[in-house]
């Protein structure tokens, strides 16, 4: 069986003398693993495609069961996030992720769609990194299904809570007021122009996900509420968020509403 597709390498791992092992997103057929034999010679005309973050075409065949690479063309390279080590590091924190809450062989086109958009983000936008990453944090969840409930408060139903908080394991809104008819775990405080931030992300035009602003207060919070309900909801931790927090010297002591 023969396979032409665009895809979107998540994961590369070196094995043998020169071959890797490729993780990749594509529109159709989802999360694949592939073998990319020979890849790593000098000379081979593939080894451009088969590298992290690149958004290629390959032609592939399957062979017992597995996808080999026979011809690889690269479609974008992101070459402005490859050339800033903060950018490089941050883009491969979004591939962990989708390659965590993807699953294989299923198609992903809005997981695709987004870790895509935010790698043109940091690439070519003027955004600030923190933006690119709250707005995929969010989003990310939001497709994995792990969408917070944000319609108004979860326990007295006030559409517009004045002190705005967010439950991290019930993934419910509250006001500050309503926390203590919540079940234990920690909530965290938004601001009126977080939470409006925050709708626009999860409930917007997807093609317009990073088209708003918000003042650097809100933001610090939605950002900081962002990481930690990924965390909590899914349970684990991502080194490649730890090497880049690592790079930008980011300390975070969380604002919590316990």
């Amino acid at each position: 069986m023969h396979l032409t597709t665009s895809a979107l390498v998540l994961r590369e791992v070196e094995y043998k003398e020169s071959d890797k092992l490729l993780t990749v997103l594509t529109p159709e057929q989802g999360k694949l693993t592939l073998s990319a034999r020979g890849v790593r010679k000098k000379k081979d005309a593939t080894a451009a495609a088969c590298q992290l973050l690149t958004w290629g075409e390959f032609t592939l065949s399957q062979h017992r069961g597995r996808w080999l690479v026979r011809e690889g063309t690269t479609l974008r390279a992101f070459r402005g996030v490859r050339e800033d080590l903060d950018k490089l590091a941050l883009g491969s924190y979004f591939a962990q992720v989708t390659e965590t809450l993807c699953e294989e062989e299923q198609p992903e086109p809005e997981f695709l769609s987004l870790t895509l958009n935010a790698l043109h983000a940091l690439d070519e936008m003027p955004v600030s990194l923190k933006l690119v990453k709250t707005v995929f944090e969010w989003k990310a969840m939001a497709l994995a299904g792990y969408e917070p409930l944000l319609d108004g408060c979860g326990v007295c139903g006030c559409e517009e809570p004045d002190t705005p908080c967010i439950h991290l394991g019930e993934g419910v809104l509250h006001c500050k007021g309503c926390r203590e008819k919540l079940g234990a775990g920690v909530s965290m405080p938004l601001t009126g122009a977080g939470l409006a931030a925050l709708r626009h992300i999860v409930w917007g035009n997807p093609k317009r996900l990073f088209s708003f602003t918000v003042d650097e207060a809100s933001l610090g919070r939605l950002a900081d509420a962002s990481e930690a309900y990924l965390m909590t909801q899914l349970e684990r931790g991502f080194h490649t968020l730890d090497f880049y927090k690592s790079l930008t010297m980011e300390t975070k002591t969380y604002d919590r509403t316990t």
